[in-house]
């Protein structure tokens, strides 16, 4: 879901660096105010995996990428705020160091990811929750959405930028993704579970985990 420099117009990506800067600024904000020290090493690993997993990627409609995102792992384990410098982080390093994505569209890229993709996360999940649903299907409807949600917004900001016509790139994106999406829900399923047997559930509380136990 990686944007190269040049694919998108100055409005888009202006407007979305402008937008991205805000969200990471209070998201940075508020993590400040909830964490402690005690769960700062918890942020570093869950940057260092999903730097990894989004590394994995290929050309998609050319002129973006495919990969795995982990927004919805980081907003379920660390809740929203963190999940979204988390997502940040990856996405700058990738760009900055490792040409993974445009310098000049990275505020697109950590708009799709790091704040849509994990606001669609949190309020999806937690939405489910409160129907009742099983924990571990409501996270794999969460992972999936968000995938679908950046996807989207890559595919109207391409259109947008007269890069690519949105008939042509919205059918590739959203078909590609919603397959990388299975994997993405199946993936981040798992590390919730695998979190809540060691004992190293993050953000949520012990007594709304046990509630909303199937």
């Amino acid at each position: 879901m990686h944007i190269p420099d040049g694919f998108l117009d100055t409005k888009t990506w202006v407007a979305t660096a402008v937008i991205s800067a805000g969200a990471v600024s209070y998201a940075a904000k508020k993590s400040k105010e909830l964490l402690d020290e005690r769960q700062l090493p918890a942020l570093g690993v869950m940057s260092a995996f999903i730097f990894a997993g989004q590394m994995v990627n290929f050309p998609v409609a050319g002129a973006a990428s495919g990969h795995l995102l982990g927004a919805a792992l980081a907003t379920i384990l660390l809740g929203p705020w963190s999940a979204c410098l988390v997502i940040s982080t990856v996405l700058a390093v990738q760009a900055l160091f490792f040409q993974d994505g445009g310098i000049t569209v990275l505020g697109a890229g950590i708009f799709n990811m790091a704040v849509v993709a994990v606001a669609v996360s949190h309020f999806t999940y937690h939405f489910l929750l409160k129907l009742k649903a099983n924990r571990y299907a409501a996270t794999f409807v969460a992972a999936w959405l968000s995938i679908m949600a950046a996807a989207v917004l890559v595919s109207l900001e391409l259109a947008v930028s007269g890069t690519i016509p949105l008939g042509v790139v919205l059918p590739v994106m959203a078909g590609w993704h919603a397959l990388i999406g299975v994997g993405e829900g199946i993936i981040t399923a798992a590390a919730v579970a695998f979190a809540v047997s060691t004992g190293t559930f993050g953000q949520e509380k012990k007594a709304e985990v046990a509630g909303h136990e199937a």
